[in-house]
C-alpha cells in the first residue's frame, strides 16, 4: 500500500487511527506525547472529560452506541 495522501490534515486522522488500532486509545496518545511537547496531563484531563464509569457500564455504553448486545 503506497497511496499518497495530500491531505495534511487526513494524513494525521488515519495515522491516528492506524495508531489506536496498534496499540489502543490510551497508548497511542502516550506515544504521541513522546514526540509532541506539552504542558498537559492527560491523567490529570481524563477526570475531567471522561465519564466515571465501571467497566460494565463502559461496555454497556458502548454497545448501545454500537447497536450491539453487551455479552455476560
Amino acid at each position: 500500500m503506497s497511496v499518497t495522501i495530500p491531505n495534511p490534515v487526513e494524513l494525521r486522522r488515519r495515522g491516528f487511527e492506524a495508531l489506536v488500532h496498534a496499540l489502543g486509545w490510551v497508548d497511542a496518545v502516550r506515544f504521541l506525547h513522546q514526540y509532541e511537547s506539552s504542558t498537559h496531563d492527560y491523567t490529570v484531563e481524563r477526570h475531567k472529560i471522561l465519564p466515571d464509569w465501571d467497566a460494565a457500564t463502559m461496555v454497556s455504553e458502548a454497545c448501545k452506541l454500537k447497536g450491539s448486545v453487551p455479552h455476560s
